[in-house]
């Protein structure tokens, strides 16, 4: 309207000036028995709707304020300190600092609305006869169905535009702000309305009750499980994942709802204002004063669960442990904790368990797959001998990871997968030595196995042994099959630079192909190389070299190509089978995969180590003007 940008810093202050408002700019509508929907600029009748219901809110929050003995539509503050960090709580930057803020007027109105029915179905099934205890529990599945319904039902809803329906507001486990927003109709019948997840629900529920026994429910600390020892066949458990999610910051959202349909039949679960959070295991420097002490109470906390799961085994029984994270660090404290707990893995698998189209695996090195790694309690307090244990982890490692490149785990996935593999051979002792006696740490383990992975990875990815490929480019390969583009943490990205004998300072800061920011380090594209790159004359590793060759065969420089072939120090054969292993593992329509691509068809399949002067230009000359 303005013709010009606003910057998020004006922006924000607007917002928290009271200065920012919403309009309706579309109304979609869809007629029964028909494919698609259609699009209507909005009316007044509709604008007026919308007032019509801002007047009913008043109204109705008025009168359920004084018949609940609180405020229907939640008022509780969401905590200041989730603005920044995993949690990713936006909002807060916008003055959307309660619970209720989240939702519009006729949002509102629509939840209380529910919310009131909830109860009223619950007190008219006790009046006409039913089971204190099943007219609970079906209170508690209409409260969970409402609760789902929120997700579809918020100012930052998104619509999709290729389905043509809303979608939930969890596209990723945060809450960042939304510009536009589709409000939708939680009374009709369709995807994210309230009886859409009633049937959802209905659905699921013969699962629940198949069989001769029920399931038993219990709310406690998984580091004081109320079970005697040695009672458990089997435990399987999904903890949280080190810093990944803060779980209960998000069950927030979840929660204050709970609490106006359910909250007086469960007073036990519901006592305080927000989810309890001081004991939850995860390492949030927020909640526990710095990164240090975040990561020293994760591991503690871990630790203790994992004893319990330790005594609640039986002597033969089986635990199955699900972890999936990006960093060495997290699996070092997860691997270190089922160690320091008596329990040791005795297979590992990954699966495939995470959304790739999610937002937060198109910006980040996110992980597709979880680790499912099934443990036993250890029996022995056997000493291992590092050597040996080396030559069987090496032996370990390297047939499951031909296992899992069979089966197309690729990626950083591809680096987790062989944690579990090693572990396995690590973990039959209780300690493992070198000759000098001094004991073999996880950190040093976890560094022998991405050496591993790195060799047997370079290997496949190049069809080739590694000889005359420098360590540089070795990195670099390495990086866009377990990374892509994306910016990675300086700890992991010097990890898998020292995997291979690289140090990454060498090759920042103007120097090289490498880019560090204050929230990690990427690595550059030919085109995102300085702008005095190509005038240079020299060319210090072979990146350099394919790199300089991409940018030539772009701009169609037909000398300048041909001069970086005759003095280049690099084979050409191997620099295609470098920019062939790049193009491969890179995904279809990357920018760089297709600038190699055009590169390698302009090579000559030959076996020759350097073109002959002149054909290259032919080359170039036929592709200008579209020849093959």
């Amino acid at each position: 309207l303005c013709g010009g940008p606003i910057d998020a810093n004006t922006t924000r202050r607007l917002f928290r000036e009271g200065k920012a408002g919403q309009r309706m700019v579309a109304v979609v509508l869809h007629k029964p028995g028909t494919q698609g929907k259609r699009y209507r600029l909005p009316t007044e009748r509709d604008l007026d709707a919308f007032r019509k219901a801002e007047e009913a809110l008043e109204e109705k929050r008025a009168k359920l304020w004084e018949k609940w003995g609180m405020d229907p539509v939640p008022d509780e503050e969401i905590p200041e300190e989730r603005a920044t960090g995993n949690s990713g709580f936006r909002v807060l930057l916008y003055e959307l600092t309660r619970w209720g803020d989240l939702f519009n007027p006729r949002q509102k109105l629509a939840l209380i609305t529910f919310a009131e029915k909830v109860r009223e179905a619950h007190a008219r099934m006790l009046d006409e006869g039913a089971e204190a205890e099943f007219a609970k529990a079906v209170a508690t599945y209409l409260g969970l169905a409402l609760d789902r319904t929120l997700m579809f039902t918020t100012t930052l809803t998104r619509w999709k535009p290729d389905a043509e329906c809303p979608v939930d507001v969890f596209a990723r486990q945060a809450l960042p702000m939304a510009w536009d927003y589709v409000e939708n109709n939680p009374i009709v019948s369709h995807s994210g309305a309230f009886l859409d997840q009633v049937e959802r629900m209905l659905y699921c529920l013969p699962l629940a009750f198949s069989g001769n026994q029920s399931a038993s429910i219990h709310k406690g600390s998984a580091t004081h499980v109320p079970f005697p020892s040695a009672h458990f066949d089997a435990v399987l458990t999904d903890p949280p994942y080190y810093d990944n999610v803060n779980y209960s910051a998000l069950s927030d959202f979840f929660y204050v709802w709970l609490k106006r349909t359910v909250g007086d039949l469960y007073p036990e679960l519901f006592a305080t204002p927000l989810t309890p959070k001081s004991e939850e295991i995860v390492a949030d420097p927020n909640r526990q004063g710095g990164r240090q002490e975040a990561e020293k109470f994760f591991e503690e906390k871990i630790t203790q669960a994992f004893r319990e799961i330790h005594r609640v085994l039986k002597p033969d029984g089986i635990a199955v442990i699900v972890f999936a994270h990006k960093t060495t660090d997290a699996w070092e404290a997860i691997i270190n904790a089922l160690l320091k707990a008596g329990l040791y893995l005795t297979a590992s698998w990954p699966v495939h368990t995470e959304m790739g189209a999610r937002l937060n695996a198109q910006e980040t090195a996110s992980l597709a797959s979880s680790i499912y790694m099934v443990c036993r309690v250890r029996t022995s307090q056997d000493v291992g001998d590092y050597q040996t244990v080396q030559r069987e982890i090496e032996r370990r490692v390297r047939e499951k990871l031909t296992q899992f490149w069979e089966n197309n785990i690729r990626g950083a996935d591809f680096f987790m997968s062989a944690i579990g593999p090693a572990v396995e051979a690590f973990g039959k002792y209780a300690r493992v030595e070198k000759l000098s006696g001094e004991e073999v740490t996880i950190k040093e383990l976890l560094e022998h196995v991405h050496k591993l992975v790195a060799k047997f990875a370079l290997e496949r990815i190049l069809h080739t042994e590694l000889g005359g490929i420098d360590a540089p480019t070795r990195f670099y390969v390495l990086w866009r099959f377990a990374y892509n583009h994306a910016r990675v943490k300086f700890d992991e990205a010097r990890k898998l630079a020292q995997s291979v004998g690289v140090e990454l300072t060498e090759h920042w800061d103007g120097r090289g192909f490498v880019r560090r920011a204050k929230d990690g380090v990427r690595v550059l594209s030919p085109k995102e190389r300085d702008r005095d790159f190509l005038a240079r004359d020299r060319v210090d590793t072979m990146v350099d070299a394919l790199h300089k060759a991409v940018l030539l065969w772009e701009r169609g420089d037909r000398k300048g190509l041909e001069e970086l072939w005759l003095h280049s120090p690099y084979p050409q054969e191997l620099l295609q089978r470098v920019a062939q292993a790049v193009a491969e593992v890179l995904p279809e329509g990357d920018k760089e995969r297709q600038l190699l691509q055009g590169l390698l068809y302009g090579w000559r399949e030959s076996t020759a180590t350097r073109e002959a002067p002149g054909q290259l230009g032919l080359r170039l000359k036929a592709r200008d003007k579209g020849e093959t």
